[in-house]
C-alpha cells in the first residue's frame, strides 16, 4: 500500500535509532545506512496500519537484515586486504546514538566495536540491543525469535567476552586533547623513550588500508616496537609527502568517544587514529586510512568546528 506522510514521518522519527543500532551491529556507517534504507523499503511494502507496535516491527526487520549482512561480511573479511577495522565516527555524529549512560558510551567505543567482531552475529545483536539500547530480554527474544532465557544467557556470555578484552578509562574531551598532545609531542621528539613511557608494555598498533593505502598487514606489538613505529611515522620525509600528495595537518579530536588523531589534507580526512587509553597508559593505536571508510568523517569534519592543527605532518 502507498505510504501516507504520517507513515513516512513515523519512520523518519525512528531513523536515528535504527542507524545507531545498525552501526553498532555492522561497524560500518555506509552499510548501516543501506540497512536502514532497506528497512524503509520493507516498511513501504507492508500494511503499516496493521502493525501494532511500529518501533518493534522496524527494529526486528533491521536487526535481521543486519544479521544477514554480518554473516556475509564474515566471508568477505576473510579475503579483505590487510587488517579490517570499523569505520570511525567523529564526535557529534548522530549515528553514535545515545550516550546517556556509561554502557551506551562504551558500546560504541572503537575498541569495543573491534571486540564485537569476535562475537557471533546473534551474540552481537543481543549485546547491542541490551547494552546500548536497554531493550528488555522479552523484546530481544521477540526480535530474534529466541526464548527470553536464551537471550539472557547469550547476553551474559557476550558481555563476559567483551569485558575480558579490555579495561578502558572514561575520557572527556579536555583529557582526550591532553593525551593526544602528549602523544604527538613524544612522537615528534625524535626519541623513542618518551613514547615508551606513555604506553602499556603490551601496547599494539594496527592499521586498515583496505588495499588502497599502504598499511602493515601485521600489528606492531609491545611498547618498544610500537614506539619505534610511531617515531618513524611522524618523522618528516619526501617519500611520505609524495605518498599522500602533500603535507597534511594533524588535529586532536575524539572518535567513538576515544581520544583520536585526525589527519587532514586539503579538507579531506585521510586518517583517523583512535587511542585506547587505560589507567596504565595507551594500550592500542587503531588507524583507519582506507578512504572508503573515511567519507563520512570527511563530511562531519567539514561541517564542524575543529580549531587549529597541532602540527603539520611530514
Amino acid at each position: 500500500m502507498a505510504l501516507t506522510m504520517d507513515h513516512v514521518d513515523r519512520f523518519e522519527a525512528s531513523r536515528p535509532r535504527l542507524e545507531a543500532i545498525a552501526y553498532r551491529l555492522l561497524g560500518s556507517a555506509s552499510e548501516a545506512e543501506d540497512a536502514v534504507q532497506e528497512t524503509f523499503l520493507r516498511w513501504q511494502a507492508a500494511d503499516v496500519d496493521r502493525i501494532e507496535v511500529p518501533e518493534a516491527w522496524l527494529t526486528k526487520v533491521l536487526t535481521n537484515l543486519c544479521l544477514n549482512q554480518l554473516t556475509s561480511a564474515r566471508a568477505r573479511r576473510e579475503t579483505y586486504v590487510g587488517q579490517w577495522l570499523p569505520e570511525p565516527l567523529l564526535a557529534g555524529d548522530p549515528m553514535l546514538g545515545p550516550a546517556d549512560t556509561a554502557e551506551q558510551r562504551e558500546s560504541v567505543s572503537y575498541a569495543v566495536l573491534v571486540l564485537l567482531e569476535r562475537l557471533s552475529p546473534g551474540e552481537r545483536a543481543v549485546y547491542v540491543l541490551r547494552e546500548a539500547f536497554d531493550y528488555p530480554h522479552r523484546e530481544i527474544a521477540g526480535i530474534l525469535d529466541i526464548t527470553e532465557a536464551a537471550s539472557q544467557q547469550i547476553f551474559h556470555r557476550a558481555k563476559k567476552h567483551v569485558a575480558a578484552g579490555r579495561a578502558r578509562t572514561a575520557i572527556d574531551e579536555a583529557a582526550a586533547r591532553r593525551i593526544v598532545d602528549e602523544f604527538l609531542a613524544a612522537a615528534t621528539s625524535g626519541r623513542t623513550e618518551p613514547l615508551v613511557r606513555l604506553l602499556t608494555q603490551d601496547a599494539v598498533a594496527i592499521g586498515d588500508g583496505g588495499g588502497k593505502v599502504p598499511a602493515r598487514a601485521k600489528a606492531f606489538e609491545g611498547a618498544l616496537a610500537v614506539a619505534k613505529f610511531m617515531r618513524g611515522l611522524f618523522t618528516p620525509g619526501k617519500a611520505k609527502r609524495a605518498l599522500v600528495g602533500g603535507s597534511p595537518d594533524v588535529f586532536a579530536a575524539t572518535a567513538n568517544g576515544d581520544p583520536a588523531v585526525v589527519v587532514v589534507l586539503d579538507g579531506r580526512v585521510i586518517g583517523v587514529m583512535c587511542l585506547e587509553v587505560t589507567a596504565e597508559g595507551i594500550a592500542a593505536f587503531r588507524s583507519q586510512v582506507n578512504p572508503d571508510k573515511l567519507e563520512r568523517a570527511t563530511g562531519r569534519w567539514a561541517a564542524s568546528g575543529h580549531g587549529e592543527p597541532l602540527l603539520r605532518a611530514f
